[in-house]
């Protein structure tokens, strides 16, 4: 259980900037009443395929999170971040951090959501797939793989977001299958070399969808196995919901063999720390390769 020091921040946290109910402000001041000492906005990258749940308006969104980490600094840290999807455009505007996520697979020039309905992952799957759902999600694995190098990111968003309906769809897919079971591992395996934490996400819990957060326990522990680390956050689109099943999640994260999660300044120590290694190493190899 949370102690009564624990530290409360969220990095994923959506507005009204993109598909999110609430303004900046209203956020900002929800989490200095929850008693947060940090609040990390990540409004939806732009992707012209999909407008719908989108940011349009990237400057406008600069500029007020530049104008409340102002206003609120001796109140809490406001952080102005980005939800980076796979098949964005990159960004052009400086951010103190990116997640990366996969929300689509692309097949032939349509982008198929892996998110939004279980019947748009059976119609994809017959389309393109043969009519084998597992195919599909072997290429969803695939592409989270590549996130970290593809986005450049600092957070691994929600790792297996294909499994959202795994609980209310128990039909659609069987998480439980080695093929399934394969792929995770593969993808686990290629991210954590570039040491990014992966977050543990509450949203599918907020909106009644998982009793669990992503990615699942047997994600955790094979992350947790490999030596990656995590960092607890709740992916809200209302600000009622910025710590929502925070304590069920850590709990999770303690059992699955962390010492504990990561908050946003560790986050730049262990990428100063990697970046640092691999400076180091290509030194050793220079040196090695004059001599």
């Amino acid at each position: 259980m949370m102690g009564t020091n624990f530290r409360l921040q969220n990095l994923h946290t959506h507005s009204k900037f993109c598909d999110g109910a609430d303004e900046l402000e209203d956020i900002v001041l929800e989490a200095i009443a929850k008693g947060f000492d940090t609040i990390g906005f990540s409004s939806h990258s732009f992707t012209p395929f999909d407008e719908s749940y989108c940011m349009t308006d990237t400057y406008g969104y600069v500029t007020e999170c530049e104008r409340l980490c102002k206003e609120y600094k001796d109140k809490i840290t406001v952080l102005c971040g980005l939800e980076q999807d796979y098949f964005a455009p990159s960004p052009t505007y400086e951010l103190d951090y990116i997640i990366g996520s996969v929300h689509y697979i692309k097949c032939k020039r349509e982008y198929i959501p892996v998110d939004e309905s279980p019947e748009i992952l059976i119609n994809a799957a017959n389309r393109y797939f043969k009519g084998d759902i597992y195919s599909l999600c072997e290429e969803y694995y695939k592409l989270v793989g590549k996130v970290a190098n593809k986005t450049g990111c600092d957070i691994i968003g929600h790792f297996d977001l294909i499994s959202k309906f795994c609980e209310t769809a128990p039909g659609l897919i069987d998480f439980n299958n080695e093929r399934i079971i394969a792929a995770e591992q593969e993808a686990i395996e290629e991210l954590i070399p570039y040491g990014v934490p992966f977050e543990v996400n509450t949203g599918a819990m907020a909106r009644g969808l998982r009793t669990s957060p992503y990615p699942s326990q047997r994600c955790l522990e094979k992350i947790a196995q490999m030596g990656g680390s995590v960092i607890l956050t709740s992916d809200c689109h209302s600000k009622e919901k910025l710590d929502f099943g925070f304590e069920d999640a850590r709990d999770l994260i303690q059992w699955c063999g962390f010492r504990g999660e990561c908050f946003y300044r560790d986050c730049l120590l262990i990428l100063t720390l990697f970046l640092n290694l691999q400076k180091l190493k290509k030194s050793i190899i220079l040196m090695s390769l004059k001599y």
